[in-house]
């Protein structure tokens, strides 16, 4: 059983920061990619981020220079700094894991921020 708990999300003033962090627990060999997606009510879910394990990264081109994905594979987390928020990035934000040794990928229960003054 793996399980993926993200925490840090909150309100947040446009131009502020926030920091938000996924940890997976559970019967784990590895994590190869992990990611941050989002979702903002009546939307689909977006790729916000990914970092492979050897910390390649990729941006949505909506939060390139604003966001910033990084994860700690000791402690199999990953973490998504935010700044420059704006109120369009005020949405559910998911993480994700491919596992090694598993062909499904993982998800978190979700984690709102919301930019609004």
């Amino acid at each position: 059983q793996v399980h993926l708990v993200e925490s840090g999300g909150g309100l947040v003033q446009p131009g502020g920061s926030l920091r938000v962090s996924c940890t997976a627990s559970g019967s784990i060999l590895g994590i190869y990619t992990m990611g941050w997606y989002r979702q903002a009510p009546g939307k689909q879910r977006d790729l916000v981020a990914t970092i492979t394990s050897s910390g390649t990264t990729t941006y949505a081109n909506s939060v390139k220079g604003r966001f910033t994905i990084s994860r700690d594979n000791a402690k199999n987390t990953v973490y998504l700094q935010m700044n420059s928020l704006k109120p369009e990035d005020t949405a559910v934000y998911y993480c994700n894991a491919d596992l090694v040794g598993s062909s499904r990928r993982y998800w978190g229960q979700g984690t709102q921020v919301t930019v609004s003054s």
